[in-house]
């Protein structure tokens, strides 16, 4: 019987590779012209990290983590999301008392069961930034400028950021009152989840992605209205911050994110062109995150991308466009194997992306392995070069030929790539 991937996985092959590729480059530059430094935590923790950084009430939580005993009867969890990771990491290496802000980012497999479909999967990959130590609306404002630039830079124009505050805990007390009496009437209505959640935390009814529980909520209190001063300050200077420096929003009063960590500013991003799955990241600000994992009571904010999300949106050929190598040696006798070997090697050691055929193709079969390989310049290596000590360069796109000896031969297959 023939193993396949499980459910839910799965593998990336060339050329897929090279778009991933190209997403990491974009991800990563933009994110270190910020000032963010990487991060790279396990992928498995502490279950009870999880459930005390993004909250036993959420839907990670009660159902989609990876949850399992080691051989010490350890609860282990593969991560679910990246920023109580980077919370946690921050405590334990006591990071927070160097400079603040602490600015960090992150990529790599995340896990939740979860049923799968276009853009969702239970190995997925995320990016994300995290900013520890700073209260300012402009630290909020920074994460989401950081964001749109990224979809700038992979030509995804087409996007639109969703903006609310979910304001603070003081706020939320009295909001969570209103909304539970506006519920209550109607929680017969409501899909089982958020029949058994609106007490709880009523804000994961607004969160529901089912259109019955939006229909049975119709006219609910907004949290907008319920802010205290200071947050609803906070949010004007965010707002005012963005609008500054050319950020177009939505202000959204639905938008109150799906995990307990966060407060005040809350953030998506929708692309509506990649389907029904359309929101491909989000954040926001998380004050209480850190002293709920154990460590000191500082402010944080970021947000997450879903990668995979990310790449259902970028156009074909947004990629680079380069081939897979630059340079194939064609050896047209076999005998002269080892010279092209070596000439093979001195182009790579000179930093030239090159390669050639090692399954016997006759000439014309290895110069049509260098098309496939999208090639710029072919060199020929048959018994009247090895005699006369040079070799034949081919330009494979004017078709070109030029002798070259092997002295000048890297200087001028370098300068012929950049021209």
């Amino acid at each position: 019987m023939q193993i396949k991937v499980p459910r839910g996985t799965y593998d990336i092959l060339p050329p897929q590779s090279s778009k991933w590729h190209y997403l990491e480059k974009i991800l990563r530059e933009t994110a270190e012209v910020f000032g963010y430094r990487e991060i790279r935590t396990p992928i498995f923790e502490h279950t009870e990290l999880f459930e005390r950084g993004v909250g036993e009430s959420t839907d990670i939580v009660s159902k989609e983590m990876y949850t399992f005993a080691d051989k010490s009867e350890r609860s282990l969890t593969l991560r679910p999301e990246g920023t109580a990771s980077c919370a946690r990491a921050l405590i334990e290496h006591s990071a927070y008392s160097g400079l603040l802000p602490v600015k960090w980012y992150y990529m790599g497999p995340m896990f939740r069961y979860d049923r799968p479909e276009t853009g969702r999967y239970r190995q997925f990959h995320q990016f994300g930034v995290e900013a520890f130590g700073s209260l300012s609306p402009y630290m909020d404002a920074e994460v989401i400028i950081l964001l749109v630039e990224i979809l700038h830079r992979l030509g995804l124009k087409d996007y639109e950021l969703h903006l609310n505050s979910v304001g603070c805990p003081k706020c939320r007390r009295a909001y969570r009152e209103k909304l539970i009496s506006h519920i209550k009437p109607v929680k017969d209505l409501l899909c089982p989840d958020c029949q058994g959640r609106y007490e709880k935390n009523p804000l994961r009814v607004l969160d529901c992605k089912n259109e019955a529980c939006h229909a049975a909520i119709k006219g609910y209190p907004v949290l907008y209205d319920s802010l205290c001063d200071e947050c609803r300050e906070h949010y004007a200077e965010v707002r005012k911050a963005l609008s500054d420096n050319q950020v177009s929003y939505i202000h959204d009063d639905n938008l109150v994110r799906g995990l307990d960590y966060y407060t005040n500013t809350a953030f998506e991003v929708h692309i509506p062109g990649i389907g029904a799955q359309s929101a491909v990241g989000g954040g926001g600000r998380y004050n209480g995150l850190v002293k709920a994992c154990g460590g000191p009571d500082i402010g944080g904010v970021g947000f997450a991308l879903g990668m995979e999300r990310l790449l259902l949106a970028l156009a074909e050929g947004e990629e680079e466009k380069a081939g897979i190598v630059d340079v194939f040696v064609a050896v047209m006798d076999r005998q002269y194997e080892d010279i092209g070997v070596k000439i093979l090697t001195d182009l790579r050691r000179a930093g030239i992306k090159a390669d050639k055929d090692y399954t016997g193709k006759s000439p014309k079969g290895q110069m049509k392995h260098a098309d496939k390989l999208g090639v710029k310049m072919a060199i020929l290596l048959g018994e009247d070069e090895v005699k006369n000590s040079f070799v034949t360069v081919r330009d494979m796109i004017s078709k070109e030929q030029y002798q070259v000896g092997h002295r000048e031969l890297i200087d001028f297959i370098k300068r012929h790539i950049k021209a």
